[in-house]
């Protein structure tokens, strides 16, 4: 009888090692590089879920790239670089550039604001406020960086919180004046603005919220009718357009000024599928990615209505609505 139950308990202990080893092999049975290209703004919350992902999938050995969304967009298109997952600050940037040819679909996952970002050591940083920050920056004695149009969404999103700003102002010739101002501190990505506001080399930046949070800087929140923030808004923000470089040399695109949505993606091409479905899935799981995300400033804004629904693998369906 002893005998019996000791072979009973040993079944069991083995029965369980087993389990615990075939969910070690689920979580570890992916391996091999996984490539990111993302943009700018997802740097700090990239390199986070890069971190705990790892956790779950030691094997799998994540490459993060980052650049302005459009110029991530370029490398796929134009220079053929390998990826798995691209992720977007704008996710008309995807649906532009990268669908059909390169990509099925395309999932919004967060959102973000455009805001004025700044320093304690910024000139007339105790007196710029909501009303009068675009006579501040105006100023000789003040200087401002911002993202390029071309490489870049923040780039082309400063530009029309600036028409949206002459027309809520009542500023004639705002944006002129704006875009014809320090333009040797335009660079290609909205965080390389960091390095100069960090040196004293500007005074001011126009940026994402979630990057002056990440960084723990000042920033200025922007009236809603000019911040590309509120859904209620869109038909106003749509009435700012800029125009970027296209897929095509000598062509343009046209960017229709809309709240702030990310949109993130696999490309057709990925190396390595396997991997990046596993980490889409926990990017955009409520408890694990967004809880990432929505700490470092970004809103998730899941699930979103989608076109192409029935494209979007079954791992990702409960992240969209058909």
């Amino acid at each position: 009888m002893e005998m019996k139950f000791t072979m009973k308990k040993s079944l069991i202990l083995i029965c369980l090692l087993v389990s615990i080893s075939m969910g070690l092999l689920a979580q570890t049975g992916i391996s091999g590089d996984l490539i990111i290209f993302h943009a700018g703004s997802l740097s700090v919350p990239m390199k986070e879920l890069a971190k705990e992902f790892k956790k779950l999938h030691p094997k799998v050995n994540i490459l993060l790239e980052s650049a302005g969304s459009v110029e991530s967009a370029r490398k796929i298109t134009d220079l053929k670089k390998p990826c798995d997952i691209m992720a977007s600050a704008d996710y008309k940037v995807i649906d532009k550039m990268l669908i059909p040819q390169y990509s099925d679909w395309n999932i919004k996952f967060v959102s973000n604001e455009m805001c004025i970002v700044y320093s304690e050591k910024s000139r007339y940083a105790n007196q710029i406020n909501n009303k009068n920050w675009f006579n501040i920056l105006l100023k000789d004695d003040v200087a401002f960086g911002r993202a390029d149009p071309n490489s870049d969404p923040c780039g082309y999103r400063s530009v029309m919180t600036m028409q949206l700003a002459e027309k809520y102002y009542k500023q004639p010739n705002l944006v002129n004046r704006l875009t014809n101002k320090d333009n040797n501190y335009i660079r290609p990505k909205e965080v390389d603005q960091l390095a100069l506001l960090e040196s004293q080399s500007v005074d001011y930046v126009f940026l994402y919220k979630s990057v002056a949070i990440q960084h723990h800087l000042k920033f200025l929140i922007l009236p809603d009718e000019i911040n590309l923030k509120l859904p209620k808004f869109t038909a106003l923000y749509n009435t700012a357009i800029v125009p970027i470089n296209g897929k095509e040399p000598g062509q343009k695109e046209l960017m229709k000024g809309e709240p702030m949505i990310y949109g993130v993606t696999l490309l057709k091409t990925a190396p390595n599928k396997p991997a990046a479905l596993a980490f889409l899935t926990f990017m955009l799981s409520k408890d694990n990615g967004m809880k990432i995300l929505e700490k470092d400033g970004q809103p998730s804004v899941i699930p979103q209505q989608n076109p192409n629904y029935e494209k979007i693998p079954a791992e990702l369906k409960p992240f969209v609505k058909k």
